[in-house]
């Protein structure tokens, strides 16, 4: 297993722009086959029936522990509140429907993208599908969904913290209106 550093590009209490930039973001990328990884804390029966209608066949666990009810073992999610919801490797189409389910709660949706492209004109290099992740995290400030908030945050994923890649981080904050202050995070891949 390795881990990508995630930095935060852009934090705004409004959802519309967050969305707008993770667009602008995947605009850039090399999006391949375009799958997305969902993680979320589901508190509400309503946020839950949303969700469940994005994601029919979720998988999730009691945040109380696995004991306390799952999907894996056919329990029903809602005797089961708060949930934690841990579904990877859906279609793109799915993400934007899962974020407007969301209502309060924290989540993260990360795009696995097959590489941050190489930039000429800016003296940037590829980084390649291994490290090449763009996480929106809503409601939440981290990527882990420990830190609830109002707001929400754009992170582009690269491989570690070199020169080259501290740059790419601030090009793409530039694309969006966004600034880097510095937040990063190990993202476990």
């Amino acid at each position: 297993m390795s881990n990508s550093a995630a930095a935060a590009v852009l934090t705004t209490a409004d959802l519309p722009e967050a969305v707008r930039a993770v667009r602008t973001l995947l605009g850039i990328a090399d999006i391949g086959q375009g799958e997305v990884d969902f993680e979320a804390v589901i508190r509400s029966p309503d946020v839950l029936a949303r969700v469940r209608h994005v994601l029919p066949d979720l998988e999730w666990w009691a945040s109380a522990g696995k004991e306390h009810g799952s999907s894996e073992v056919g329990d029903n999610a809602a005797d089961c509140l708060p949930i934690r919801v841990f579904d990877w490797g859906r279609p793109a189409d799915r993400a934007e429907l899962f974020i407007a389910a969301l209502g309060p709660d924290p989540a993260a949706v990360r795009w696995d993208l097959n590489a941050w492209p190489a930039v000429p004109e800016a003296g940037l290099e590829a980084i390649s599908q291994k490290y090449a992740y763009l996480t929106l995290t809503v409601n939440s400030r981290d990527l882990y969904q420990d830190e609830p908030s109002q707001d929400h945050t754009v992170h582009v994923h690269v491989r570690n913290w070199n020169g080259d890649q501290i740059a790419y981080v601030h090009w793409l904050a530039d694309q969006v209106g966004g600034r880097f202050t510095g937040r990063v995070e190990s993202a476990s891949l």
